[in-house]
C-alpha cells in the first residue's frame, strides 16, 4: 500500500513512517525541516522538502493516489503559536484543508489527523476529559487543530472522506527532539538534566501542574491501527493513558533514574499553557485492546537512549 506522511522528519511522523516502511509499504513524506531533521527520514521513503500548506509543494506529489494520508506534521507548540500565529494557522489548518481537497481530487478516502488534547482547554474544576466534553482552546495552536477537525467532518459529510481525529495527549519517548525547549515537557526537563551547560533545571509554572503522558511506541501503533480498523472511522478519539502525572512526579522520577543533584527553579508559566488535564480514554480502550506503557517504564527507556547517544 502507498501512504503519505506529513511531518515525517519529526518525532511522531518519523516513527509512523518508519513502521509503515518496515511493514512493506511505500511511503511519501512531506516536511519543511523547520523542527524536523533530515536524519529522521527513514531509508526508503520518498521525501519532498517543503511546506505542505503550499500548492506548489502538494503539486510535487504529481497526483499520486494514496491509500491513506497521515497528517502528522504541523507546528505543535502553544507557546510558539503566539509568537508565529500566521505560520501556525497555515501549517495546522490551511494544510488540512488543502490535503483534504487533494483527497477528493485523487480518490483518497482515508485521512488520519494528529489533533491534540489542547482543544479542551480547561474549566478550572474538571481534570479528566472525554471526547464528548466541550472544547475551549487556550492557544492559537489549539484553535487551529479544532478548526481542522471541523473541516474533516464537513469533508466526510459532503465528499465521503473517512477521517480519524487522534487527540494526542503528551507524547514522549525515544527519538524526541531534546533541542526544542518549547515543546515536550519530558524532553525539555531531560535536556536540562543531562546537558552540563544548564547549571539548573528551569520549570515554567507550578510543580503541581499535571499531564497525561503517553509513550511514542503506543502512539505509533494506535495511529497506524486507526488506518485499518473501521471502528476508528469518522471518530474523534483521545490518545492518552488515563493517568494523571504531576510535574513534581516527573522531576522526582528523573532525579531518581539519573541520580542528579541539579537544583530546580520554578519560574512563571507560558502563554496558553494548561495547568493540567488527562484523558478519559474509555473510547480508545473499547477499540484498541493492547496495554499502554506505564510512564516509569517509558521514561527509563528514554533515559537509557539518551545515555547511549
Amino acid at each position: 500500500m502507498t501512504y503519505l506522511v506529513t511531518g515525517g522528519a519529526g518525532f511522531i511522523g518519523s516513527s509512523v513512517a518508519r513502521r509503515l516502511i518496515a511493514d512493506g509499504n511505500i511511503v511519501y513524506i512531506i516536511d519543511n525541516l523547520k523542527t524536523g531533521y533530515l536524519d529522521n527520514i527513514p531509508e526508503g521513503a520518498v521525501f519532498i522538502n517543503g511546506d505542505f500548506s503550499q500548492d506548489e509543494v502538494i503539486d510535487r506529489l504529481e497526483g499520486r493516489r494514496f491509500d491513506a494520508i497521515f497528517h502528522i506534521g504541523g507546528q505543535s507548540s502553544g507557546e510558539i503559536s503566539f509568537e508565529e500565529p500566521e505560520y501556525d494557522l497555515n501549517t495546522n489548518t490551511l494544510s488540512t484543508l488543502k490535503l483534504l481537497k487533494y483527497c477528493v481530487k485523487r480518490g483518497c478516502n482515508r485521512f488520519i489527523y494528529a489533533s491534540t488534547m489542547s482543544v479542551y482547554g480547561e474549566d478550572g474544576v474538571k481534570e479528566q476529559f472525554s471526547e464528548d466534553d466541550a472544547t475551549n482552546p487556550k492557544s492559537f495552536y489549539a484553535v487551529g487543530k479544532l478548526a481542522s477537525e471541523k473541516y474533516m467532518d464537513i469533508f466526510h459529510r459532503e465528499f465521503g472522506i473517512d477521517f480519524v481525529s487522534l487527540r494526542y495527549f503528551n507524547v514522549y519517548g525515544v527519538g524526541q527532539n531534546l533541542e526544542n525547549l518549547k515543546q515536550g515537557m519530558v524532553s525539555i526537563y531531560l535536556k536540562q538534566f543531562f546537558d552540563k551547560s544548564f547549571k539548573k533545571v528551569e520549570v515554567k509554572g507550578s510543580l503541581d501542574r499535571f499531564r497525561d503522558l503517553i509513550y511514542i511506541d503506543d502512539v505509533t501503533d494506535i495511529t497506524i491501527t486507526s488506518a485499518h480498523n473501521s471502528r476508528f472511522n469518522n471518530q474523534i478519539i483521545n490518545i492518552g493513558t488515563g493517568v494523571k502525572t504531576t510535574v513534581r512526579e516527573i522531576l522526582d522520577l528523573i532525579k531518581l533514574y539519573t541520580d542528579s543533584k541539579k537544583e530546580i527553579i520554578v519560574t512563571s508559566g507560558t502563554k496558553g499553557d494548561q495547568f493540567g488535564i488527562y484523558a478519559n480514554n474509555s473510547k480508545l480502550k473499547s477499540i484498541y485492546k493492547k496495554e499502554l506503557t506505564p510512564f516509569n517504564i517509558g521514561l527509563k527507556k528514554m533515559i537509557d537512549w539518551i545515555e547511549e547517544k
